[in-house]
């Protein structure tokens, strides 16, 4: 992983300048988005991944067709208990 220490500028507007060397090791394209940490005599900025660019990568996992499907069906089992349980609570409570 490589890392510089590189001065910027602030303008007159309060845009902040930085090295074209510092912006390629940080992965900063124009219009890349940034979350910044603004601390006391500090700002930490970090670049937010293109979503588009996450395609790119090589996977994390591999999944199968059929697992996704068995994992979906799982969770649609659940919603649909906790749906009837909240059903029935609502029941209970408008007869009382």
């Amino acid at each position: 992983m490589k890392s510089i220490i590189a001065k910027g500028k602030v303008g007159k507007k309060g845009e902040i300048y930085i090295g074209k060397r510092a912006r390629g090791i940080a992965g900063l394209k124009p219009d890349s988005k940034v979350l910044c940490v603004a601390k006391e005599g500090e700002i930490l900025i970090k670049v937010i991944p293109d979503p588009l660019d996450l395609l790119e990568l090589p996977p994390v996992i591999s999944v199968s067709v059929e697992e996704v499907e068995k994992e979906s069906e799982g969770m649609q089992r659940e919603q649909l208990k906790h749906l009837e349980r909240e059903l029935g609570r609502a029941t209970v409570a408008k007869g009382a």
